[in-house]
């Protein structure tokens, strides 16, 4: 008997996203479905290249149609992906989501974070920009070997001038950094420093992008209340390490994004430099910092904890000489921000179907 078309979907509804609680076919999710004989072929269209739940989604489409169809179907599936953005997103057109990359004390790898994330997100595919909006001490610069580079710009068509972000390594760059002399200090007071920052928003030339990732300055300032005032912000991702003193800070910084007038979803926390592991010695960790202060700091939020990333000295070198760690090939560290980089652009999916059932 030939398989139809209804048979298909109808076996695929049984098939539901962990995440977003729904079927595939109430998603729209499965696309182009083509039926030759015994062939079932359809593309499977994910909320983000980064999704955790890839293969297993797409082994519960083959067993579905195979249980509920014909166990001769032979199951050809594409996977792509449709990044989501928030339904209440009024300004940035072209760019879905923008995460913000945050902790209440500096020193914790924020920017190493930030770097590495937008790395690992464009190496799956997606479109990503990464702005340092820390005006303290901008570090992609120098972790995109980018220290002495000065963007370009363009007039649109209506005679506005727009910043032409830097491209390095698939990520569209722009930092405070890069505006200033790298030797002189900027004292900024707080209206110039805002104004700034709301330029590299508004008036750059971003293009379409999947994700904007945002490495804020440490603390809970004028450039935070900035852009989470002035933007659609997707959620915020905090960064901490496991001893009490960055935790107590990390705590008001998480906090802030919970406040009236903010109100932020929070993405998880990610807890850096969780221990030390020697490269000779790969299988061995030490907590010379503590241990489990991330996962503690998340749950008493009650939001995801994301990974925790070793103190490893590759890490460091890979910054300091322009090329982030996640470019390296390193099979410990691909896996670990590999993990991180897919539980965010899980949550940013989870958290935009929930504002878009609101």
């Amino acid at each position: 008997m030939q398989i139809s078309p209804q048979q298909v979907l109808d076996a695929l509804k049984n098939v539901e996203d962990p995440d977003l609680k729904k079927d595939l076919v109430t998603l729209n999710m499965i696309k182009d479905l083509q039926i030759v004989e015994n062939e079932v072929k359809f593309t499977l269209e994910l909320t983000t290249p980064a999704c955790p739940m890839k293969d297993m989604l797409k082994n519960a489409c083959t067993n579905a149609i195979k249980h509920f169809v014909s166990a001769a179907a032979e199951v050809i599936i594409n996977v792509t992906s449709r990044v989501t953005q928030p339904t209440n997103s009024s300004s940035l057109d072209n760019i879905k989501n923008i995460i913000l990359v945050s902790s209440g004390k500096g020193g914790v790898g924020k920017s190493t974070v930030a770097s590495n994330l937008a790395v690992t997100l464009a190496k799956d595919g997606a479109k990503v920009g990464l702005i340092d909006a820390d005006i303290y001490g901008p570090s992609v610069p120098t972790m995109f070997d980018l220290v002495d580079a000065k963007p370009g710009a363009e007039e649109t068509a209506d005679g506005k001038t727009k910043i032409l972000p830097i491209e390095k390594y698939g990520i569209k760059l722009l930092s405070l950094g890069f505006f200033a002399d790298p030797g002189q200090p900027v004292p900024w007071r707080g209206p110039m420093a805002s104004n700034a920052v709301k330029q590299l928003f508004n008036d750059t030339n971003w293009g379409e992008l999947d994700y904007l990732i945002v490495d804020l300055p440490p603390g809970t300032g004028d450039i935070h209340i900035t852009i989470t005032q002035s933007f659609p912000i997707s959620g915020a991702v905090v960064v901490t390490t496991p001893q009490q003193v960055a935790l107590a800070d990390t705590h008001k910084g998480l906090a802030m994004f919970r406040m009236q007038g903010i109100d932020i979803p929070v993405l998880g926390v990610i807890e850096n430099m969780s221990y030390f592991t020697p490269a000779e010695l790969p299988d061995n960790k030490y907590y010379i910092f503590g241990k489990g202060g991330g996962t503690e700091l998340a749950a008493r939020f009650d939001v995801p904890f994301l990974g925790e990333i070793p103190i490893i000295q590759s890490i460091a070198e890979a910054g300091d000489n322009g090329r982030p760690v996640a470019l390296n090939q390193n099979p410990l560290l691909d896996v670990i921000f590999g993990d991180i980089a897919s539980k965010i652009a899980q949550q940013v999916s989870i958290s935009n179907a929930q504002v878009a059932n609101c």
